[in-house]
């Protein structure tokens, strides 16, 4: 694939973010135009590895035909790479901007030099099919008279809805928010994915090709203004929960009740929140969430942390620590870290080198555990005390003389998810697995209920974006095959 020689002749380049000190005075999206000479020669590094461990199961969760693609981008064949793409993804343009590529860590290159730059070649073909004006809405030519439920509009419920609606079922989601996109929307900021321009732009494809959508319509047990969910799985043929894991893991130490200590959800939710509400292109303070010159710490790290970090530099924080409770990972890939796992490794992510160009330094703090939220003395958070910590054989130590106070005006927690809240599960009478994620069995999807399917983070637990693309595109199949008895689903 690509130049037989140009992984020899050409070095990775991968495309830079806009400049970190004037990219954090708004909210426009971090990325800079594609270079199309350059991502010819990244193409060109694609080798004819024989295996493509970039597809694997270490690789792509949805075994994106990378190599293929590669190969076209290098010839200039961008149709043909743009068809490719869609082979496998409904969404390439939010998986090109968000994923963290773990197709990069498995690709064969990576053994003994850098990858290619996968991920950038896929926002390119994705961004280009648009401009060129090849991607139009696609309805299906018939329909079946089968009618399909979905709840939650995240990447999961979108993946399953187009592809339920492409073999011509009726298809209706349900989204609680004001907006459709659940964590495509609102968890996932502005300068990471564009809602107006990106995830907008998808949607009216999806309706223009027949997927209705209900914005403002929880589902529960029919009370407190919400969906019946038993009402839901009477009326339709079938119905898919995309639910996501939205329980946070809390801190319950001293102080956690302070004004001031937040959810990293909440914060993120409020932001693009009021973002959206205000005139296209100008900052946006989220509400009473508001950074601006405030201290701000973030516990906890992962994408979900890093995206905080980000949003408070744009609110015009004073200050931004962001605390880790295990070590600083190494530089290179540990001994038990082998090719073609993911690499745990550390990383500088976009929000991280805009607190250093603002800043000064990395805004992270490792081996750190939070022991008590300080008060000011009128039910408002001061300051966090913490402890310096060791991890022996796989537990945590304190480290006796490390305590430290900071200083915190906003504390906003990015611990993870627990699982899937269970008003609707409850109502239907589900199986909950040992993690409280509805039960179903990967590649099946069914739950406890005959013509009930669960698919993404409800089902498997907090994950990538990409897998719960792949999640909902696999449920879809097997709810087209209860539903006819049959599938042409991929």
């Amino acid at each position: 694939m690509g130049k037989p020689t140009g992984f020899t002749e050409f070095e990775r380049e991968a495309a830079p973010y806009r400049d970190a000190a004037a990219r954090i005075l708004d909210f426009k999206e971090i990325y800079t135009p594609h270079d199309v000479g350059r991502l010819a020669r990244q193409g060109a590094r694609c080798m004819d590895c024989g295996v493509p461990f970039c597809q694997s199961g270490e690789g792509c969760p949805i075994h994106n035909l990378i190599p293929e693609w590669n190969d076209l981008v290098y010839h200039g064949h961008w149709r043909d790479a743009l068809d490719r793409l869609h082979e496998t993804n409904n969404f390439p343009e939010f998986t090109g901007r968000v994923c963290p590529a773990p197709c990069e860590g498995a690709c064969v290159l990576g053994i003994t030099d850098p990858p290619v730059t996968i991920k950038n070649i896929e926002a390119a073909i994705i961004d280009r099919g648009f401009e060129e004006g090849w991607v139009v809405p696609t309805p299906p030519p018939q329909r079946t008279g089968q009618r399909v439920a979905i709840v939650g509009s995240g990447p999961a419920g979108l993946a399953a809805a187009a592809q339920l609606n492409k073999v011509g079922h009726r298809v209706t989601v349900f989204e609680r928010e004001d907006r459709i996109g659940g964590l495509l929307t609102y968890g996932i900021p502005n300068m990471k994915l564009d809602k107006r321009e990106i995830v907008e732009r998808r949607l009216a494809l999806l309706r223009a090709e027949g997927i209705e959508f209900r914005a403002n319509a929880a589902v529960g047990d029919g009370r407190d203004n919400t969906l019946d969910a038993a009402g839901l799985s009477a009326e339709y043929d079938a119905l898919l929960l995309a639910t996501g894991a939205t329980v946070p893991r809390d801190l319950p130490i001293p102080g956690r009740q302070l004004a001031g200590v937040h959810f990293a959800m909440e914060y993120l939710t409020a932001s693009t929140k009021q973002l959206l509400s205000d005139a296209p292109g100008e900052p946006a303070a989220s509400g009473g969430f508001s950074a601006k010159d405030k201290d701000v710490v973030v516990i906890g790290g992962g994408d979900t942390g890093a995206d905080c970090i980000g949003t408070a530099l744009r609110h015009g924080c004073r200050s931004l620590v962001n605390f880790e409770l295990f070590p600083r990972p190494p530089d290179e890939r540990a001994a038990n870290n082998p090719w073609p796992t993911w690499p745990v490794i550390f990383r500088a992510d976009y929000a991280h080198q805009e607190s250093a160009a603002k800043f000064g330094a990395d805004p992270r703090t490792f081996s750190l555990s939070s022991v008590e939220f300080v008060d000011d003395g009128r039910g408002r958070l001061a300051g966090v005390r913490t402890v310096d910590v060791r991890l022996r054989d796989g537990k945590f130590e304190n480290l006796e003389g490390t305590q430290r106070t900071w200083p915190a005006d906003l504390v906003f927690l990015s611990l993870g998810f627990l699982g899937p809240e269970h008003a609707v599960s409850d109502r239907l009478g589900l199986a909950h697995d040992e993690r409280s994620n509805y039960r179903a069995e990967k590649g099946l999807y069914q739950t406890s209920q005959p013509n009930v399917f669960a698919a993404g983070d409800c089902r498997g637990g907090q994950s990538l974006v990409v897998r719960a693309i792949n999640e909902g595109r696999e449920a879809a199949r097997e709810i087209d095959r209860f539903l006819t008895g049959a599938t042409t689903l991929p």
